[in-house]
């Protein structure tokens, strides 16, 4: 198996004075499925400018910007996931953004974010190169898509659910593959052929 590095939640615990990096195991299964180590990249890296000395270090052949968190809501992990963004590009490795990471895609590209009604703990279909019924759990979507990446699916509401880069092997992807009660093969596959 070859590393992923997979960026991290942060979830503030003020009574006990701890500010804690977290990632669903169902995430690091998902990704260990589809043929990848999953290496979680500790956020406190960002406050010591070594997000890009730490992943020379371990070498990943792709990067996973998973869910949770709003963009702005933790600073360091913002300056996180930007971080692996620019790395990805300098070094040509696949990117899966999950949500979030979708967003944050599309923030360090140049878009925009806006509110959007209806995507909050539920399912609705998808229509383009990727179609089905996807689970949505977000408040927050694209305003347009962003300079140098093209949509890949819509809601039938008309808010864009995927993304891909024009030339580098980066996908976004609105939904959670990891939150279903069993990985979608196809969502399994198309994250292995981004791997290979």
């Amino acid at each position: 198996m070859s590393i992923v590095a997979v960026s991290q939640r942060v979830d503030k615990y003020p009574e006990r004075h701890e500010v804690r990096d977290a990632l669903d195991q169902r995430l690091t299964e998902f990704i260990s499925i589809a043929g990848g180590m999953p290496v979680p990249v500790p956020n406190v890296l960002s406050k010591l400018d070594q997000v890009d000395g730490w992943l020379r270090r371990i070498k990943p052949i792709a990067l996973v910007l998973s869910g949770g968190n709003d963009i702005g809501e933790c600073r360091e992990r913002d300056l996180t996931e930007i971080a692996m963004l620019d790395y990805a590009r300098d070094e040509s490795l696949p990117v899966l953004g999950i949500c979030r990471g979708m967003q944050m895609m599309a923030h360090w590209g140049g878009g925009k974010l806006k509110s959007v009604e209806g995507h909050v703990r539920t399912r609705h279909r998808i229509a383009g190169e990727i179609t089905g019924v996807v689970n949505s759990y977000h408040a927050l979507g694209l305003e347009v898509c962003p300079a140098g990446f093209h949509v890949l699916a819509t809601s039938l509401d008309g808010e864009i659910e995927a993304i891909r880069h024009d030339k580098l092997v980066w996908e976004g992807w609105m939904w959670h593959p990891e939150r279903e009660g069993d990985f979608d093969e196809l969502y399994i596959d198309r994250l292995r052929a981004m791997f290979i």
